[in-house]
This record gives structure tokens, sequence and C-alpha cells, in this order.
């Protein structure tokens, strides 16, 4: 079943919002609810955390947290912390991080792709409860296994971008975040990488396909949508734009090319709390939306 979410940004909107955005965007039926740690801004655990204290029923995702700012075995004990609390409602995502913002604080992997390649698995199975020993070169682990893992492991998702990083996420990652600004025949291309990669590993099913759009509603929605994106000549294209039933219309474009969760990301001046409604009005108006495929 296919997905409707949002997003509470950090770049407008400080951490002391997001517990009232989180409740808004619950009561406007909104299933899940994105966010990211971008440094040096909030912490994507702690603000996940305070979300799902706050409501009852909300998905709370992080798509991402750098892998490079932490141990894996730190980013498993938060991630199993956060699911045995609040169970089925975290969508844990990881990405390389900024590289310049890693080499700021002497985190930045030299090969980044291969640290992906190290951690995701290495975090995968000991949300599974299993024990690891690995020494790559990266994750360096010897008989580690959590004392409190999850009862159901979460999906772990990776962002990916470059045709090599969306490769190795439908490889070893259970999902894959793809950043807004594309149009929806490079989303499905994307979705092609990461899905024939997943095969090619031998791994069984679909990779879950996270994608945020770029949003905005009301009449002069074009133009505020699009104003974000004035360096791109298609700009109308990468954006999605006007009434709840348009917008609804260019979401199923974007399910058609392979999305298994759209999510709607507002423009930076917008009331937060409208923008969540109309969005909750969205994922009643396409068919098929809410829950967990």
């Amino acid at each position: 079943m296919s997905r409707i979410g949002t997003i509470f940004s950090p770049y407008p909107h400080p951490p002391e919002e997001l517990r009232d955005a989180a409740r808004a965007a619950e009561e406007a039926g909104v299933e899940e609810l994105w966010l990211w740690e971008d440094c040096f801004r909030s912490s994507a655990w702690a603000a996940a955390a305070a979300a799902l204290a706050v409501t009852d029923h909300l998905r709370i995702g992080v798509g991402i947290a750098p892998l490079p700012l932490r141990n894996v075995a730190a980013s498993a004990m938060e991630v199993a912390t956060i699911e045995r609390m609040f169970p089925g409602r975290l969508l844990p995502g990881f990405g390389h991080g900024v590289q310049d913002w890693m080499r700021q604080v002497g985190a930045k992997a030299a090969s980044p792709l291969t640290l992906m390649q190290e951690q995701v698995p290495a975090l995968r199975a000991l949300l599974a409860g299993e024990s690891v020993t690995a020494e790559g070169r990266y994750v360096k682990l010897r008989d580690v296994a959590l004392d409190w893992p999850p009862a159901s492991a979460p999906r772990v998702y990776a962002a990916a971008e470059g045709p090599k990083t969306l490769a190795l996420a439908g490889a070893v990652a259970d999902g894959v975040v793809l950043d807004s600004r594309h149009t929806v025949d490079e989303i499905a291309a994307a979705v092609r990488t990461v899905q024939a990669s997943r095969a090619e590993a031998g791994r069984p099913g679909r990779a879950d396909v996270v994608a945020y759009v770029l949003t905005a509603f009301g009449p002069d929605a074009h133009d505020r949508a699009t104003a974000v994106l004035s360096d791109r000549p298609d700009a109308a294209d990468r954006v999605l734009a006007g009434s709840v039933s348009e917008v609804a219309e260019g979401v199923t474009r974007f399910q058609a090319a392979g999305v298994d969760d759209v999510v709607l990301l507002p423009t930076d001046e917008v009331d937060l709390a409208a923008f969540y409604s109309a969005v909750g009005q969205v994922a009643v108006a396409v068919p098929g939306a809410g829950g967990v495929s």
C-alpha cells in the first residue's frame, strides 16, 4: 500500500516547534512526518523521540542522519531504544552526510561508499538481534550484540543520489530515500537502478522507495514552488503545486514511477498546520494511500 508523508524541516523551524508540528500532522490525518539531521541544527534521534512521545499513531521518518557522525553500535542503540519505546513508528534513514560538514567535524570518510557498505549491513544485523563481528575499513566490531534489540527490526533506509550510491543502497539497505528537485522520469530511473541492484544482490522482494517532492498549495502555489528552483528551466516538472486534487494527481505520477512513499516538502514560508491539513486531504484523495506497505 502506498503512503503519503510530509516533512518538518530544521531550516526555518527550530526544535521547540517540532512537538506542536507533530501534533498538528497527526490531527490532520497525516501518517508519516519526516525530518533530518543537518549540521549543526538538531539531533535526528532526539527529535524523533520527542515527536513520537507527543503523538499516538504518527510515524516518524529520519531521512537522513549522517553515517560518519556515529559509531554503528551507537546508531543501533539509538534506533533500538526508540523502536522499543514506540514499536513500528520509527523509519530510520542514514546517508553519507554533506562532505564539507563531515570534514569540518573531522569525520569525513575517505570512501563514503565503503562506509555505507560496511555500516548499513552491520546496523541491520544488530537491530535484528545478531551478534556481529567485523573487521572492515570503518566498522570494527567484536562480538557486539544489543542487550535490548527491537522485538521487530525496523526497515533501515539509505539516502542515495548518484548511480553508485543508488546501486549500493539497493543492495544493502531495506529502502532508499530520494531527495527533492527531481522529475518523475529521473525518479523512475533511480528506482530502476535501486531495484535492479537489490535483485542482483540476491535479496528478495522490493526495496521500499521514499521520495521527497517540493509542494505548495493555493492559488499562487506554482509561483511559490518554482521560485525555490529558479535555477532550473524545467522547475515546474520538479514540483507539485495547486489544489489538493491537482497535487493528488501529481502524487499518482510518482507512485506510477515506483515510489512507495511520496513525502510532500513544504516551502519555507508556510503555515505548517495548514500545509499538513492539505497533505491529509491529499492522502484521502489518493486511492490506496495510507498504511505501511
